[in-house]
């Protein structure tokens, strides 16, 4: 498996109490998951647990019965052909394999059994040897963090980074099993937070058949799942914090309708609501006869239900600075159907609204000092496709702005001969032509622009960049285009007084 991986969408399937040490128990829970997995067309992936048991336990504490864990681990110890017999059983069925190890003789094992991931458990998530080994193995590496402070996560995350690994973080409680009052899954939304650029996922050790858990870890923001399963058998019994493949199914279950409830991070208004709303909504009607022509005011209408498809609403009507001409003669009491077109107050205002709305959802705060400048390339009434808003924070001997584009949003080719600057990314992304070679830039990319430069740039879905730059100055913009080099600054920008 690539170093790579896309850990999105993973459910890790952990085998509870080490399948009971039977390769027999640990095969049939393996196709146990394998059939849910393809019934519900998740990606999945089942994890085992290596101990190298003669080095892992202290010799003095090998039959000391009143340790914990260790008469445990010692009955269900399996030989590393009876882990490899398991885990050529998880290809088979087309499932992801995970370990965990606890020794450094464990991380060589699953080197040699060609084990995809390794999987991280909390009690080892600061054992910085093993870690130190782990990381060599050049494998994707996904880690609980029970028990864990943020300092210590903040560690752990560094550590990983600063040696270029493809990495996931779990949160986890590391209680078995866990009430729900100790869960804090709003945590999972601040190491999303914190922690932008790393998957985030949730490690379970609630009751097996508490699913409320399952769509609050989705809700949360959590893209990697995992819980310990296992099969009940006449002489098995499963702990109390362990599900049987029937809770398995119902916990995923409970998962796929949390996607659905969720939605798209967008707002999207169907026909069905629109048709819903529009049944509740007033309609226009004029209450005397108006004449083709003639302009309809809001003395000559009134508004009442119901309202037909494509007729005014009283909404639409009461916009402020709205216009409506008849297009043709209405008697009184007739609904009217009209159009307005966009005018140049109202596309300023959106415009606004849309600016401030992106700066709030990436966290730039403005101040009320700050000079807002739209930028119409080619005039207003292309905006959405040639344009910019630009925030003037500071021009002095340094220079900085705020710069937001809209998706689809084009910024043409130009030049600065005083003036050099830096791009910074704040949130989107965007490509920049400089000097004819194109990149893309990304949260958190730096590009400088030196005098002289050539540059254009685009945004396929919408930017936040900061601009930090020497002074700046109006006449210091020297645009490819002469169409745009021929126009007045004062058709092409426009100060904003209030933001």
């Amino acid at each position: 498996m690539p170093s790579n991986f896309d850990f999105s969408g993973l459910f890790i399937f952990e085998m509870a109490n080490n399948h009971q040490g039977s390769v027999e128990h640990g095969v049939r829970i393996i196709r146990e998951m394998a059939q849910i997995a393809r019934q519900y067309g998740i990606k999945a992936g089942v994890k085992f647990q290596y101990r190298h048991l003669d080095t892992f336990i202290h010799p003095d504490f090998r039959h000391d019965t009143k340790a914990k864990h260790i008469s445990r681990f010692l009955s269900t110890e399996m030989t590393p052909d009876q882990f490899k017999t398991m885990v050529e059983a998880c290809r088979e069925e087309g499932l992801v394999t995970i370990c965990t190890p606890f020794d450094e003789r464990s991380v060589d094992q699953i080197v040699e059994h060609g084990i995809e991931i390794i999987k991280v458990a909390s009690c080892s998530a600061d054992d910085w040897p093993l870690l130190t080994k782990i990381v060599k193995t050049d494998k994707p590496i996904i880690a609980s963090t029970g028990g864990l402070v943020l300092q210590q996560i903040d560690n752990l995350v560094s550590f990983l980074e600063h040696r270029n690994r493809n990495f996931a973080i779990l949160h986890c409680v590391g209680i078995y099993p866990s009430p729900n009052d100790v869960l804090h899954l709003k945590f999972i939304k601040k190491l999303k937070a914190r922690y932008p650029n790393v998957t985030i996922g949730y490690s379970g050790h609630e009751a097996p058949d508490n699913t409320e858990v399952a769509q609050l870890t989705v809700a949360m923001g959590a893209e990697i799942f995992e819980r310990h399963v296992g099969v009940p058998t006449e002489t098995i019994t499963l702990n109390n914090y362990s599900m049987n493949p029937a809770q398995v199914a119902q916990w995923v279950e409970a998962y796929q309708r949390a996607l659905v409830m969720l939605g798209e991070d967008e707002k999207v208004v169907t026909n069905a609501e629109k048709e819903s709303l529009l049944s509740l909504k007033r309609g226009v009607f004029v209450n005397r006869p108006i004449k083709k022509g003639e302009s309809i005011v809001a003395q000559d209408v009134y508004f009442a239900m119901p309202c037909a498809n494509g007729q005014l609403t009283s909404a639409e009507f009461g916009k402020l600075r709205a216009r409506f001409v008849a297009s043709k003669d209405y008697a009184p009491n007739e609904g009217v159907f009209e159009t307005t077109t966009d005018d140049n107050y109202h596309r300023i205002r959106r415009i606004i609204h849309q600016a401030k709305g992106m700066m709030a959802e990436a966290g730039v705060v403005l101040n009320e000092k700050a000079e807002v400048e739209l930028s119409f390339h080619y005039g207003q009434e292309r905006f959405e496709q040639f344009g910019c808003v630009l925030v003037s924070l500071v021009n002095r001997d340094y220079c900085k702005k705020i710069i937001v584009m809209f998706a689809g949003q084009h910024h043409p080719e130009q030049k600065h001969l005083k003036k050099e600057e830096t791009f910074h990314i704040l949130s989107g992304s965007m490509i920049i032509t400089l000097n004819g070679i194109s990149r893309s830039l990304h949260k958190g990319d730096i590009l400088t622009i030196e005098r002289g430069d050539l540059h254009a740039f685009y945004t396929e879905g919408g930017v936040i960049f900061e601009e930090i730059s020497t002074t700046h100055y109006r006449n210091d913009s020297f645009y490819t285009d002469e169409l745009i080099m021929e126009q007045d600054p004062l058709q092409r920008k426009m100060i904003v007084e209030e933001f």
